[in-house]
């Protein structure tokens, strides 16, 4: 599933749980196929792909389920790391790539439970998003969920 390598001198990061391919090629605008490596190393993460080469950080990386539920020391990794940002407006809110990464778990969600657990997760890290970035994803909820109940 996810070709990774873990480094045994180091234990790994609180937010490694949270580290996937799909998330690593949406971040970069690839393909999952054309991530060709994902290392999770103690305090970064480096991932190889087609024409990509980078260290990112772990609180780079969107929730997803599966794995424990963010938790207060998760959200301030994040917090922390929204602040780093240069622009004024985007210090408080998450990477715009997490609204694209949401919406495509909502189309892929095979059945309403799923896609109820990806809105509750949502609703567990609404804090990162702006009003709009919001609406949005709750408007793309609604839709995949009329498509669910057909």
């Amino acid at each position: 599933m996810l070709p990774t390598e873990q480094r045994n001198s180091n234990p790994l990061h609180r937010l490694a749980r949270f580290v996937t391919q799909k998330a690593a090629a949406m971040m970069f605008n690839l393909e999952a196929e054309e991530i060709y490596q994902v290392e999770r190393w103690a305090n970064i993460v480096y991932v190889h792909g087609k024409g990509v080469s980078r260290f990112v950080s772990y609180a780079d990386f969107p929730p997803v389920l599966g794995v424990a539920s963010p938790s207060d020391r998760d959200f301030a990794f994040w917090r922390r790391r929204w602040k780093q940002r240069q622009q004024e407006q985007q210090k408080k809110q998450a990477p715009l790539f997490w609204l694209q990464f949401f919406a495509q778990q909502f189309h892929q969600s095979p059945t309403e439970t799923i896609l109820y657990n990806w809105g509750e997760l949502i609703g567990t890290i609404k804090f990162a998003f702006g009003e709009g970035v919001l609406q949005e994803l709750r408007e793309k909820y609604c839709y995949e969920k009329a498509l669910l109940s057909f």
